[in-house]
């Protein structure tokens, strides 16, 4: 087998000789990876061993069923779209074959013409849904800008793109809520790599177990519940970025073997011996403090120290109070825009409000107050009415030990939660309390 060409991994199975060697030179010619199998059995060993973008199935296989060979190829690799190839007297066949799964089919004789147009059409459109797969997981937040009036955040932005290019490993710092995943974006459309998929990984939300799984993909039957083959984050990403988001939750227990693919490039899927190989680009992201963690012995220290080839960090929004008006006028226009809504622009009392406000919340915080202000504003301009700002602070952080009350650290604290988690649930496990009682202590605050 020809070593994998990243534009596309086509899989010819046929039991005549001449068809196959017709199909390979053709489908070569054109810079696809091609492998060959006569029989059921071959091609269901290769599938097994590689991982294949498109398959070219003849119905007719000898002593071999080509709807039996179908079915299987289906279970072992669901992602793999498959083109019967067949003779005139079997189109029914073929349209049955379709109806099991099969993406379309050829009759024989084609031209080489017709093999070509069929590879493009069917690896174009496995490219397009991959790319909406991984569209529809990133889901940025939109409006973060990234070209800013503070100086601080364009010396950030400038070394993300000096490094952009390079295969290096980065580490994007700061905050909740600072923009970290755009920026990770933001450089992999910069970078060499941009033509293929940036895929997200979001570390808290796995157990280990399910995190190797969505990781590196998993084998039929490998644990309860696992009735197909899957191929992971990783393989999808092959060719382009991987970014792992909030790597400082990263279980414990896989962190050797994340290490050993950034060494090695090179896994196993859950359940199955063969190791496979994958070029991507590692992006990562965190609030978390990983040096302390390596200090204290939860997190591991080799894998911090390859993670951390680059490192940007990002500036609080509190820091950067000269990009809030254009942050803020760019989120209304979305939101009226999506809602139908009337607002146009700022009061000056709006705009000086978010301008003092702390932001512990930062981008997301203000992105979800100007939503609100968008959706209840029924004038052209937001006043300073539409943010609801009351009951909240407006001057500098509170901070542990300040002259504050009791009352208004426990606002400034919730207040921070809250703008830096996704939903109250969420929110209230940081707490510590149900989500009954922060239900309460959001209305006795205020909030």
């Amino acid at each position: 087998m020809h070593t994998i060409d990243k534009e596309g991994r086509i899989l010819l199975v046929d039991d005549e000789p001449a068809i196959l060697r017709t199909f390979r030179y053709c489908l070569e010619d054109e810079g696809y990876a091609i492998a060959t199998a006569s029989t059921g059995e071959q091609a269901e060993a290769l599938v097994q061993a590689q991982v294949f973008d498109l398959c070219f199935l003849d119905l007719r296989l000898g002593a071999d069923d080509g709807l039996d060979v179908l079915a299987r190829l289906r279970v072992l690799a669901p992602w793999m779209r498959v083109v019967i190839v067949t003779a005139h007297s079997a189109i029914d066949t073929a349209v049955n074959a379709m109806q099991a799964g099969a993406a379309d089919y050829l009759v024989k004789p084609c031209s080489p013409e017709q093999l070509r147009m069929a590879a493009a059409g069917q690896l174009e459109t496995s490219r397009m849904a991959a790319r909406l797969q991984a569209l529809e997981q990133q889901a940025p937040a939109a409006g973060t800008d990234l070209n800013s009036r503070c100086p601080a955040m364009r010396s950030v932005l400038d070394t993300a793109r000096q490094v952009a290019d390079t295969d290096a490993n980065i580490l994007i710092l700061g905050e909740s809520g600072t923009g970290k995943g755009e920026l990770a974006r933001a450089i992999h459309g910069w970078s060499k790599r941009s033509k293929r998929d940036c895929v997200t990984v979001n570390c808290p939300s796995l157990s280990a177990e399910l995190m190797e799984s969505e990781l590196f993909g998993h084998a039929r039957g490998a644990f309860t519940g696992a009735t197909e083959n899957t191929l992971g984050r990783v393989n999808q990403a092959d060719g382009g970025t991987l970014f792992l988001d909030e790597i400082g939750d990263f279980p414990l227990a896989l962190q050797p073997k994340l290490l050993r693919f950034i060494q090695d490039r090179e896994y196993e899927r859950v359940g199955d011996p063969q190791t496979r190989q994958a070029d991507v680009r590692i992006l990562s992201a965190t609030n978390r403090n990983l040096q302390e963690m390596a200090a204290e012995g939860t997190f591991r220290e080799d894998l911090f120290y390859r993670l951390n080839v680059i490192t940007l960090t990002l500036p609080p929004l509190r820091e950067r109070p000269e990009d809030i008006p254009d942050l803020a006028e760019r989120f209304l226009l979305r939101f009226v825009s999506d809602y139908a809504r009337p607002a146009r622009g700022f009061s000056e009392a709006a705009l000086a409000a978010l301008q003092r406000y702390p932001w512990p919340g930062n981008i997301r915080e203000l992105r979800n107050m100007i939503e609100r202000a968008s959706i209840i504003c029924t004038d052209e301009l937001v006043d300073l009415a539409h943010l609801g700002f009351e009951g909240l602070p407006t001057g500098n952080v509170p901070r542990a030990g300040g002259e504050l009350s009791l009352e208004e650290l426990e606002r400034a604290h919730i207040t921070a939660v809250l703008g830096n988690s996704g939903t109250l649930d969420q929110a209230a496990r940081i707490l510590g309390i149900d989500s009954s009682t922060l239900y309460r202590k959001r209305k006795q605050l205020g909030l």
